[in-house]
């Protein structure tokens, strides 16, 4: 099931999340972490709900994902904090949340969508070209410890 994020909990779970399994899995610093406090904390203090909108995915009762369309400013969405926890994957829970952000972007008018994301998130990088985005831009990247490509990808909407 796909929700929109309002629930108590919901802002501090999508940064617990993200801290949590990207150290594990990829040996990340608390780089991140930080970054998804910030962006959660700013969605949290105050959007544009006809412009901006989160969702999470629960599987069995669960928060097992999330993400976030927001205002980039010149007509573009961007789409952030995607995430899927491991007990979801195989069950087209990224998918879900990908298309459900996309459509929002679309109904809110915006020309483009756009999101940032790292070279070595294989299983991502998929499910974003399966859905039209295309790679618009590639730069090294090491702030999250170890040296990665930062992708941006871009999809006319």
């Amino acid at each position: 099931m796909i929700r929109e994020i309002g629930e108590p909990g919901d802002l501090g779970w999508v940064v617990f999340a993200h801290g949590e399994l990207y150290p594990a899995e990829y040996g990340w610093n608390t780089t991140l972490e930080k970054m998804v406090a910030r962006i959660m904390a700013d969605f949290g203090a105050g959007y544009d709900p006809a412009r901006e909108a989160g969702w999470i995915a629960e599987l069995d009762g669960r928060r097992v994902g999330s993400v976030l369309c927001v205002d980039g400013g010149d007509g573009v969405a961007v789409l952030r904090v995607l995430l899927v926890h491991p007990d979801a994957r195989g069950h087209g829970v990224g998918g879900q949340l990908v298309d459900t952000c996309v459509q929002f972007a679309r109904k809110a008018g915006y020309s483009r969508m756009r999101l940032w994301t790292t070279g070595n998130l294989a299983p991502a990088r998929g499910l974003y070209l399966s859905r039209g985005f295309q790679l618009v831009a590639e730069t090294p990247y090491s702030e999250f410890g170890p040296e990665l490509l930062g992708q941006t990808y871009s999809i006319p909407l």
